[in-house]
């Protein structure tokens, strides 16, 4: 497809949803990258779950669809969940350095209130474990060695996953505290 001097290449990512599609654009001749609308198929520092498609269909995603776009590819997800995947990043690989890094640069970002979206596709291979499946420290993590099947486990430990803790809201704990919410609650 062509809008104006804008190419889109519409490229079927079955898994998630078994329908899925992601957006790769670009403009010849442009000094700007390119860009990936990844939908719920890649996020920063993650990717989507499985829910109508395989951990085979994933793996040809990843690596022979998206994978194989340039490097300098700009990724935008469909949601901003970069500060979770990239807790779970860091539980898999605890060692790796860009993890941490970028671990805590989202989190500067998430207290701004400023999007850790987009990051390259060359970044995403430095820290996001489901594009790290023939690395060993993602493999020594899932005791699986077959990439396909170092997926599936590392989508099933993410899917499993602690939620973060709810925070209580500060107010509402002090109104607690004062009492203020007595005469609504029936006591005295």
């Amino acid at each position: 497809l062509q809008f104006g001097a804008i190419r889109v290449r519409c490229l079927f990512t079955p898994c998630h949803t078994s329908g899925h599609m992601c957006y790769f654009m670009w403009e010849d001749d442009s000094p700007d990258a390119p860009a990936l609308f990844s939908g719920d198929t890649l996020f920063v520092g993650g990717c989507g779950q499985f829910f109508e498609g395989t951990a085979e269909q994933m793996h040809t995603n990843l690596t022979q669809i998206l994978g194989a776009l340039p490097k300098d590819t700009k990724v935008f997800c469909g949601h901003e969940c970069t500060v979770r995947n990239l807790k779970f990043a860091l539980k898999v690989e605890p060692e790796n350095e860009i993890v941490k890094e970028k671990l805590a640069w989202a989190r500067r970002r998430d207290d701004e209130d400023l999007p850790t979206v987009p990051s390259t596709l060359q970044e995403e291979f430095l820290y996001n474990p489901f594009l790290r499946v023939t690395e060993e420290p993602v493999q020594r993590f899932t005791g699986k060695t077959d990439p396909v099947e170092v997926l599936r486990t590392l989508r099933t430990q993410r899917d499993n996953f602690k939620k973060p803790k709810e925070r209580p809201n500060p107010p509402a704990v002090l109104a607690f505290d004062w009492g203020l919410f007595s005469p609504f609650l029936g006591k005295k």
